[in-house]
């Protein structure tokens, strides 16, 4: 494998979408400076106008968590993951995507602290942030039973199992059927496979639809569902051109197509 670093880009692809909340989520946010009587745990905001998202981060690190835990060990690059699954008593994590020659690894980019013989890897995937669409937007600013802006509050409480006493917590959630906008960007170095990397990115989003994204999940929140609705690429030639990219096709366009009610907003 030449040197990531020295490698030339040969294309970008661009995945765009939306992704439906299918229940209530919950993605913490600061909470200084609220108002006595808000939610004990708030969702993070953008602080020019104060509208809920979905931090590319949290995407990101949850489709990395759950496709390391999917294939444990990756000994081989190209053996996906049969391996076996491996952990790491002493550090607490699973023993993947944390080789440079590794698919997870190529994906997602060794860091500093995982570097090998001094070589780091870059990420080839970004993941920007998921802002919520205009129409979910000017729904959930209309609608009569929010109890703050664009969002619910929901009660849970907490039961002692020494002294029986409940303990109530508020935790605000983005309510079910919000939309936001989302985007993937893959870089494709010139050793690079594309359909390789494509299907790595489709994986991530089946795990996660399988999963929860955000806090609480094993208590109902953070079900999504993704819509891939256009996949470009832009090669190096087009962008010494000045050109536009070119609609490619992928197998995800067509798993992620299912049209959903957006009756909850």
């Amino acid at each position: 494998m030449s040197d990531v670093a020295q490698a030339k880009i040969k294309s970008k692809i661009f995945i765009r979408g939306k992704m439906i909340v299918l229940t209530g989520l919950h993605i913490g946010g600061n909470s200084v400076g609220m108002s006595i009587g808000g939610a004990d745990k708030v969702v993070v905001r953008n602080p020019l106008d104060n509208v809920p998202y979905v931090p590319g981060s949290s995407l990101r690190g949850k489709m990395r968590s759950l496709m390391e835990r999917l294939r444990g060990h990756e000994d081989d690059p190209n053996n996906g993951g049969k391996g076996g699954f491996s952990w790491d008593e002493r550090k607490k994590e699973a023993i993947a995507g944390k080789k440079g020659e590794t698919q997870l690894g190529q994906l997602f980019g060794i860091t500093a602290a995982h570097e090998e013989k001094g070589k780091l890897t870059a990420t080839r995937l970004i993941v920007r942030d998921a802002m919520m669409t205009k129409e979910t937007v000017e729904k959930l600013q209309n609608a009569p039973n929010t109890d703050m802006p664009m969002t619910e509050v929901k009660t849970e409480v907490f039961i002692d199992r020494i002294t029986s006493g409940a303990n109530p917590r508020q935790i605000e959630r983005i309510p079910a059927g919000a939309e936001f906008t989302i985007e993937f960007i893959l870089t494709l170095l010139q050793e690079d496979e594309k359909e390789t990397f494509l299907d790595l990115i489709q994986e991530g989003l089946l795990l996660l639809e399988a999963d929860a994204l955000g806090g609480s999940g094993g208590r109902g929140y953070g079900q999504v569902k993704f819509l891939i609705e256009q996949i470009e690429e832009k090669t190096a030639q087009n962008y010494f051109n000045g050109d536009k990219a070119t609609p490619i096709t992928h197998k995800m366009t067509q798993l992620f197509s299912s049209e959903l009610s957006k009756e909850a907003v």
